[in-house]
């Protein structure tokens, strides 16, 4: 058996390595999150597959989540991934308010540290609208529903230290900070940076060449 090993090896310690490298790299490095559902919508959408800079924040060990120094923390505005609270799952949501910041939502208007933000009309379509949120500093289209949601309205809140607040885009379609509450710090696995590529689900999950490479807004 050990020499069947030693054989296994040597025959194949090229493409081994190259594997362990990969792993190693996707694990620590960088990754690719596929997007299964519309809560980031109209940035972000089902069928993207996006790139997530893992070193963005942390320099972590490979294959445990654990990081071994910290490089630096969210930012408001910033497209991260991130386990969820209570499941583990992964998800992909937008930092809206980070460490000691008060956040309210009043019909769906952010109210940041007591200033209301403004938003701009960018498409209205059948059932929903498209706005340009102007969070300070990073700026980045949202989507609300003509219809009322139980969703649009929150009470202010004061981020606890070592916390982010993070929403959805697609702010009345999204399961975020408003149902399961402020994120953990060592939660947050990356930075998403790029749409890597997109299929879509809805013709046979054919290529959108259009989308593929495209910046994420943040």
């Amino acid at each position: 058996m050990k020499q069947r090993l030693l054989n296994l090896w040597r025959e194949n310690r090229v493409f081994l390595i190259f594997v362990l490298l990969m792993l190693v790299f996707r694990s620590a490095v960088a990754d690719w999150n596929h997007i299964p559902s519309g809560s980031m919508y109209p940035g972000i959408i089902e069928g993207d597959r996006i790139g997530v800079n893992k070193l963005a924040y942390d320099l972590q060990l490979p294959f445990t989540g654990i990081s071994l120094y910290q490089r630096d923390n969210p930012a408001r505005g910033e497209v991260v991934v991130f386990r969820h609270p209570q499941t583990g799952t992964r998800l992909v949501k937008r930092v809206i308010g980070v460490p000691g910041d008060s956040l309210a939502m009043q019909n769906n208007q952010l109210i940041l540290n007591g200033e209301p933000l403004a938003y701009t009309a960018v498409a209205q379509h059948a059932s929903s609208q498209d706005w340009m949120e102007q969070l300070p500093g990073a700026p980045h289209a949202i989507r609300t529903q003509q219809t009322s949601s139980l969703l649009n309205s929150f009470p202010a809140i004061t981020v606890p230290d070592g916390h982010y607040i993070m929403l959805g885009d697609n702010r009345d379609n999204s399961a975020d900070s408003r149902v399961f509450g402020p994120v953990p710090r060592d939660a947050i696995i990356g930075r998403a940076t790029h749409v890597v590529m997109s299929l879509d689900p809805e013709r046979f999950y054919l290529p959108r060449g259009d989308r593929f490479w495209q910046g994420i807004d943040s």
